[in-house]
């Protein structure tokens, strides 16, 4: 098989040829080590490669498919495990978090690590430990983040999926920014244990990037469902989603917002992909028109502040305690942003975090009414065109922990809502500007990843994307 074979190959189809011995699994895996050899040293993505892939189950779903994990959150046994962070260097987790042992059940072929910011804490993959991680559509500009480095990969061919996390974003900013599908499913369908109930408060959502619509539906029914112990149920999907994206989405009530409370205006660029892709609908049978839930935006972002803070700070304290040294110290060894948000953190009291728990209660009730009246919102995926690289700069000295919220949200505008909800959403690279991918948002109601996956297939068909290719890809070589 040739680089150019395998890269235009999903995972899916992949997976197939496995099974029908048109190929080996050893063979789709020389191939992306052959792609990650060629292409890493310009893009920066990858962390390490594995001499061999982590052992998985050769008859689950994906057996043999290549892939790689986010080096955040997520962990594998005898793997290091460094969050983009100097304090993590040389961290090697015990065990298995519970998705890590569901990827090996689907029989993907972990065959190394992806880069992400200082702790995750940034939409663009750049850090003073793990250097810059470079756009394959164009690599002065950011890969997205925080789970740059998966998309990075993805988007290049070197593997056809790739593990990612969000806590505001970092599944559909990467997608958007790399051209990719990126689902963020409903909070409690993926997951976190046994590490986390709830990662940042109920931030924190895991999953995958990956090329087509088909692709994430298959993952999604390999990464759901409850472990013992998780803190809550949400109710299973009524059929397994590779099926359900087979049945043709219903005529759905869709409002469009290109602006949210409090947030600037979306560029040109992204408001004319949203434009475009409304007409799409309208055109499909669907009902369409312009509205946006209201909320109080200033809650959401102060309250989501307090979480990432908190979150930050414990990192940094219970890094310090690893390695048994000061809590100063290790302030001093994280990048001018991460210091300033963990000091914030470390300030907080449990009452300020009992307040910020109570606006997400209220944000959350004030937002979900809107969903009663449709059944998708379509949005820009962020505000502007990809940036380029040393825009969100995570190292700003002159930033406090506001300032840098302040300039994440400004870009990231759409997506941290729906981490304050917990309802699913998913980027789509239904447009380009110049040579940039441009992604469309779309949010369903808490728990409907279904009709969010039907919807796009539908558009997967209308506004064909498969046939892009970014300049550095496999299938150049």
């Amino acid at each position: 098989m040739t680089l150019d074979e395998y890269s235009r190959l999903d995972a899916t189809a992949l997976a197939e040829r496995i099974r029908d011995k048109e190929i080996s699994a050893a063979e789709a895996q020389r191939c992306a080590r052959d792609a990650a050899a060629a292409l890493n040293p310009r893009l920066n993505a990858i962390i390490e490669m594995f001499d061999a892939p982590l052992a998985h189950d050769v008859q689950g779903p994906f057996a043999g498919v290549p892939f790689l994990i986010k080096d955040l959150v997520l962990h594998a046994a005898g793997v290091r495990n460094e969050a983009g962070c100097r304090l993590a260097a040389g961290v090697v987790a015990p065990n298995d978090s519970a998705l890590m042992s569901r990827f090996r059940r689907a029989g993907l072929a972990t065959l190394g690590r992806t880069r992400t910011p200082e702790l995750g804490f940034n939409a663009t993959t750049e850090s003073s430990f793990g250097g810059i991680t470079r756009n394959p559509w164009n690599p002065a500009h950011s890969a997205g983040g925080s789970s740059g480095g998966s998309a990075a990969a993805v988007a290049a061919g070197i593997v056809p999926i790739a593990h990612a996390n969000d806590g505001g974003g970092s599944i559909r900013v990467p997608a958007s920014m790399c051209g990719l599908v990126g689902l963020k499913p409903s909070r409690g369908r993926v997951s976190a244990g046994p590490d986390y109930g709830q990662p940042l408060m109920g931030l924190g959502i895991e999953g995958v990037v990956c090329r087509t619509v088909r692709d994430a539906a298959a993952a999604l029914d390999a990464m759901q469902g409850p472990e013992v112990g998780d803190p809550f149920l949400v109710a299973p999907p009524a059929q397994p989603y590779a099926h359900a994206i087979h049945t043709p989405v219903r005529r759905l009530r869709i409002a469009v917002a290109t602006r949210f409370p409090g947030t600037q205006p979306a560029d040109a660029a992204c408001a004319a992909a949203v434009e475009v892709t409304a007409r799409t609908l309208a055109g499909l049978g669907h009902h369409v028109e312009e509205a946006a839930p209201e909320y109080s935006s200033e809650a959401c972002l102060s309250a989501t502040r307090m979480f990432w803070s908190s979150f930050l700070a414990s990192g940094v304290v219970g890094l310090a305690q690893m390695r048994g040294t000061p809590v100063e110290q290790a302030l001093n060894e994280v990048q001018a942003c991460t210091r300033a948000t963990a000091e914030y953190g470390l300030s907080l009291r449990a009452l300020d975090l009992e307040w910020a728990l109570a606006q997400m209660n209220a944000v959350s009730r004030a937002v979900a009414p809107f969903f009663t009246q449709y059944d998708i919102l379509l949005t820009p995926t962020q505000r502007t065109a990809p940036v380029r690289l040393g825009v969100l700069n995570q190292d700003n000295a002159s930033l406090d922990a506001q300032g840098f919220f302040e300039l994440l949200f400004d870009y990231a505008a759409y997506t941290p809502l729906f981490n304050f909800t917990g309802q699913p959403a998913i980027s789509l690279p239904l447009a380009m500007a110049e040579d940039l991918p441009i992604g469309v948002h779309f949010v369903a109601p808490m728990g409907d990843e279904s009709t969010l996956l039907q919807l796009a297939v539908q558009l997967e068909q209308a506004m064909p994307w498969a046939a892009r290719r970014p300049a550095l890809h496999a299938a150049a070589l």
